[in-house]
């Protein structure tokens, strides 16, 4: 993993600091990217196994990296989402900038946002737009909370690709997981479309189909199949937030449970 450094956090300078909570596929490329730019890079995740730039400084738990940063990325599953927000909320306070990042429900972005509230911790519902390869820290970031143009200004520098929505926490989730039940339903289709077209013998008849319908790009049909297989656990889970959050609202989501159960059907092939 590179020559990243051990805890030295403690004297640490007084450039703009960030913790990333979570080092996989997106903690990773924020962390990297981060570092490039000069910023102190403080991460934590219990088995880090991506290549990490030599300026990182590793944390030994999430309580360790989140104490000297003026900004926090929670960038973990949504399932662990909550544990690790009370599990750093003793060090929290006024001063610091708390971006939940995990692709979650608004519901639960809002449950994070009143277990920390006492805190008195700049909140930012902070979602992720777009694969984050290719473009690592300059995706398109979408942000609402009490805490969202506070870390505009704070990130202004950095030129990052965030849009501020409102101060209203769950806004920017429920404007990501809405655009999921778009994309990754096309995307359901468009894998089942050809997987039959194949199993026929006619994948270009096909192809020509679905090509009609989404202005003639063929090399789209391919990633959006291939997009689907390599990222089909975070892309399920996504589909299982959106599920609980239709459920929420008393609407039945036929299509979004039939997109998850697509997801699940390419990560256990």
């Amino acid at each position: 993993m590179g020559g990243m450094k051990n805890m030295g956090i403690d004297m640490i300078n007084n450039k703009l600091t960030i913790a990333i909570l979570g080092l996989g596929e997106a903690g990773s490329h924020f962390a990297n990217d981060l570092a490039n730019m000069g910023v102190n890079v403080i991460g934590y995740d219990p088995n880090p196994v991506r290549v990490l730039h030599e300026n990182i400084v590793l944390a030994t738990n999430n309580l360790e990296a989140t104490r000297n940063a003026d900004i926090i990325f929670s960038v973990n599953l949504f399932s662990v989402s909550e544990e690790i927000a009370r599990e750093v909320m003793p060090i929290l306070n006024e001063s610091k900038i708390y971006l939940e990042m995990n692709t979650s429900s608004p519901d639960k972005k809002i449950a994070i946002y009143e277990t920390l509230k006492s805190t008195g911790i700049q909140y930012v519902d902070l979602a992720i737009m777009a694969p984050v390869p290719p473009k690592g820290i300059k995706t398109p970031f979408l942000a609402s909370g009490n805490g969202a143009k506070i870390f505009q200004e704070k990130v202004k520098d950095l030129n990052l690709n965030l849009s501020v929505l409102s101060d209203v926490v769950g806004e920017a989730s429920t404007r990501k997981l809405l655009r999921s039940i778009v994309y990754k339903g096309v995307a359901a289709v468009i894998c089942e479309a050809m997987e039959a077209g194949q199993k026929f013998g006619l994948e270009n008849y096909i192809r020509e189909q679905i090509s009609s319908v989404i202005g003639g790009n063929d090399d789209l049909i391919d990633r959006f199949v291939e997009g689907s297989k390599t990222h089909a656990l975070r892309r399920m889970h996504e589909m299982e937030a959106v599920v609980e959050m239709l459920k929420d609202q008393d609407l039945e989501p036929i299509m979004s449970e039939a997109t998850r159960e697509n997801l699940e059907k390419l990560l256990n092939n």
